[in-house]
């Protein structure tokens, strides 16, 4: 073998065993289960509950309700703790509860029929409701996993590179982008030929095998990367540890304290004041006082204005999830055209990861960032302009509130949502077609004209270019500008601001549920994505300007000013 063959394998080898590469093994590790899991638990809770949504709905709400309300929390738990342990903890408590939850499905599934008849069919009610409650556990130990991973130790492992911390946020973007699309096309195909049971025990089965992978590559990257064992939020800690040690001699030895009295003067005195006792009530408000103050916290950050934009782009309907694609099938797209189309939108996802890391490398960061906001308006033009073409069922003087009372105040029992499971998990691996609703009922009409619609998916499919360039951009400013003891706690507030208007856009959908109105919900998604690009260029607008005095001065107290640090290659 040559010397330059000797070279190559050995770099290959050294990068096959670097930290960076066996964070990305654990990360596509952790998000197959996690997609696996967010795609199967729908379809096992609507299997369950006679073909209807409501267990989902439930699921979903109880979901992102805990983000919204426990998200500062967690990233204040992620902040005043260890990262191993955090780490840890995250990925044990999260993987266990899929296990758990796995197991109790199985049984549920078997002996549905038995379950039914014991104690009134409470038997039954109270295992929805502990799959309900455990599943929700499972997703905050995944939000607590991803602050500590993706806001935190890809940070510390890429030694605070600008440069390397861009290509490793894309490379964790491409995996999640990848699985997304895989995994409940896997998952899916094994529901199909087997048999829910089997889709159970088989996601119990990948989440024991893969948190204990998980947990080895863990510590491998800790101990390859010594930084990882170095916190700023554990300062704190420590001066309390000697203060209280400091005390404890001074019961030890009450002379001494009259001899640093008498040597020091009063400071010395000071210095040891006894700790207090935290009362039962202040225990009580602590978790109210740690959300009070992380949302505070991330009020005051500098990259505030950049984070609420990117919040404000989770109002909208233009994205492949369960309402566009309900839409898109009444407008006569079939289900082997809409798994094209969300093939295509990982694609240009990807591109967008591409476009990030060029982009920042030739024009900066701040910069890319208005560059992609700009690109991916430009391309949800096209889905306003199919608001108003030819096969648009846009129809203002059909109100949704008429649809709303009438299926409030009806005697008729509500519809079942029925999917045909097999059909749809053949196709997509997605559950698309449901019957016996208005808006998902049977085969779509051909005869619908399909400018309008095709229209809108090319928009949205072109708009994720610019969407995720735009994403990683605010992600990686919250990196690099937020200071390492508040990390967990300003990431923890970032994503309960996404559930929150994630929340608000599903409250929308429900005022205006009918097709009629889709158009108009385009509308409003559009507008509240423009807003959220207009904060974005407030901000830019601002950093740049002080950037440019920066480098302009000659005075270094005038360029101290400069909060942030200076971007590579952006001036």
């Amino acid at each position: 073998m040559s010397r330059d063959e000797q070279s190559c394998c050995g770099s290959v080898a050294n990068y096959l065993t670097s930290a960076k590469f066996l964070l990305y093994v654990g990360h596509a590790l952790s998000t197959w289960g996690d997609r696996m899991w967010h795609f199967a638990v729908a379809l096992f809770l609507v299997e369950l509950y006679g073909n209807s949504l409501l267990l989902t709905a439930v699921y979903g709400l109880v979901v992102a309700g805990s983000v919204l309300l426990l998200g500062a929390i967690i990233g204040d738990w992620v902040d005043k703790n260890a990262r191993l342990k955090v780490a840890q903890t995250s990925l044990i408590v999260q993987n266990a509860s899929v296990i758990i939850c796995g197991m109790v499905l199985m049984v549920v599934f078997l002996f549905k029929t038995q379950m039914t008849s014991m104690y009134h069919g409470w038997l039954l009610t109270a295992c929805y409701i502990f799959v309900i409650s455990v599943a929700n556990i499972a997703n905050l130990a995944s939000t607590a996993m991803s602050i500590t991973i993706q806001r935190d130790w890809i940070v510390v492992v890429a030694n605070e590179d600008r440069g390397r911390l861009a290509d490793m946020n894309a490379n964790v973007r491409r995996i999640d982008q990848l699985t997304n699309i895989l995994a409940p096309m896997a998952v899916g195909q094994i529901m199909t030929f087997g048999s829910p049971v089997i889709g159970c025990g088989f996601i119990a089965g990948w989440n024991l095998l893969s948190m204990c992978v998980e947990y080895l590559l863990l510590w491998k990257v800790y101990q390859k990367t010594p930084a990882l064992a170095i916190k700023a939020g554990q300062k704190v800690e420590e001066k309390e540890l000697k203060q209280i040690n400091i005390l404890r001699d001074l019961e030890n030895n009450p002379d001494k304290l009259k001899e640093d009295s008498q040597l020091m003067g009063e400071k010395s005195v000071a210095v040891v004041e006894p700790l207090k006792e935290p009362s039962c009530a202040d225990r009580i408000a602590e978790p109210f006082r740690t959300f009070r103050d992380g949302w505070v916290a991330y009020y005051n950050q500098s990259v505030f204005m950049a984070g609420m934009g990117l919040a404000f782009l989770y109002m909208t309907v233009l994205g492949f999830d369960c309402i566009t694609t309900g839409y898109a099938y009444t407008q006569g797209l079939s289900g082997s055209v809409l798994s094209l189309l969300m093939g295509a939108s990982a694609i240009t996802g990807i591109l967008g990861t591409v476009a990030f890391t060029w982009l920042r490398r030739k024009c900066g960061l701040i910069r890319t960032g208005l560059i992609s906001g700009i690109a991916q308006f430009a391309c949800l033009i096209l889905c306003v302009v199919s608001v108003f073409m030819p096969g648009s069922p846009l129809d203002l003087a059909v109100s949704p509130f008429d649809d709303i009372s009438s299926r409030l105040f009806s005697s008729e029992p509500l519809p079942t949502f029925a999917p045909d499971v097999n059909e749809i998990l053949l196709s997509t691996g997605m559950p698309i077609t449901v019957n016996g609703s208005t808006i998902l009922n049977g085969e779509p009409e051909n005869s619908v004209p399909l400018i309008s619609v095709s229209l809108l998916f090319a928009g949205v499919i072109a708009a994720r270019v610019g969407l995720w360039s735009f994403d990683l951009t605010v992600t990686q400013l919250i990196q690099e500008n937020v200071i390492e003891s508040e990390r967990g706690v300003i990431n923890g507030v970032q994503n309960s601001m996404n559930y929150l208007l994630d929340l608000m856009h599903f409250i929308m959908v429900i005022l205006a549920p009918n097709p009629e109105a889709f158009g108009l919900l385009v509308l409003i998604s559009v507008t509240f994505v423009a807003m959220g690009h207009l904060m974005y260029f407030r901000y830019a607008h601002k950093n740049l300007g002080k950037q440019l005095l920066a480098c302009c001065s000659p005075d270094p107290k005038t360029m101290s000013v400069e909060p942030q640090k200076a971007e590579s290659s952006s001036v």
